[in-house]
């Protein structure tokens, strides 16, 4: 059987290694919920030294959180190589920022590393949330806190957004992508079970996102 590594670079094989970067630049719709959703994510945003971002993708996000935070160190991390190649030549003069290729069920980073985490529509993605949140959880510092966005799976995301985007502009990205929904309270019951004591829960977009914002004791 292929570990989660494996399966997440399968799934996801089809995404360009400049997504993010190019759909804000030439997608109306895309600019306007990727600006939503950092307007909310930047309201829980609290000054931390270092930082890891899983999912960065092409690092698009990730210099976002960096300027927010006024962090000394910023690390990304994401399976796919052909994005991480992307994005350390996309930011090759910012020596605050490092990405690399790894795998979020099995952090490479030791226990206590991190002073926050962000973990920002990837959950959904991953083969094991649980474990993924577990990891967030150890290699986070005593009082380190982590935000973690999902979409909620409402029915008007369920079965209308994401079903129209896979067909259009996300065709042959995005189908199967998706392997977990969060809604009925689920995502709050993993990151009790992962240890964390739970700060901020807050839904946007019509209900579409859910963002959490979450404290190692």
């Amino acid at each position: 059987m292929r570990d989660t590594h494996d399966i997440a670079v399968h799934l996801h094989e089809n995404v360009p290694p400049d997504w993010y970067e190019r759909s804000i630049k030439h997608n109306l719709l895309q600019r306007f919920w990727h600006t939503r959703r950092f307007r909310q994510v930047s309201k829980l945003i609290e000054p931390a030294e270092v930082i890891l971002d899983i999912g960065c993708a092409d690092g698009t996000f990730t210099k976002v959180v960096w300027e927010k935070t006024k962090a000394k160190k910023l690390i990304g991390i994401d399976v796919l190589k052909s994005s991480i190649e992307y994005a350390k030549k996309r930011f090759k003069n910012n020596n605050g920022m490092e990405f690399h290729v790894a795998d979020a069920h099995n952090l490479p980073f030791k226990t206590g590393e991190f002073d926050a985490v962000f973990c920002l529509e990837a959950l959904e993605h991953v083969i094991d949330p649980l474990r993924v949140l577990q990891e967030i959880h150890r290699v986070l510092k005593n009082g380190g806190y982590a935000i973690v966005l999902v979409p909620s799976e409402n029915w008007l995301f369920h079965s209308v957004v994401w079903p129209l985007w896979q067909k259009w502009p996300g065709k042959n990205i995005w189908q199967h992508t998706h392997l977990h929904n969060f809604s009925n309270g689920f995502l709050e019951e993993l990151v009790a079970e992962s240890g964390f004591h739970l700060k901020v829960v807050k839904k946007f977009l019509l209900g579409m996102l859910f963002l959490v914002k979450v404290k190692k004791i």
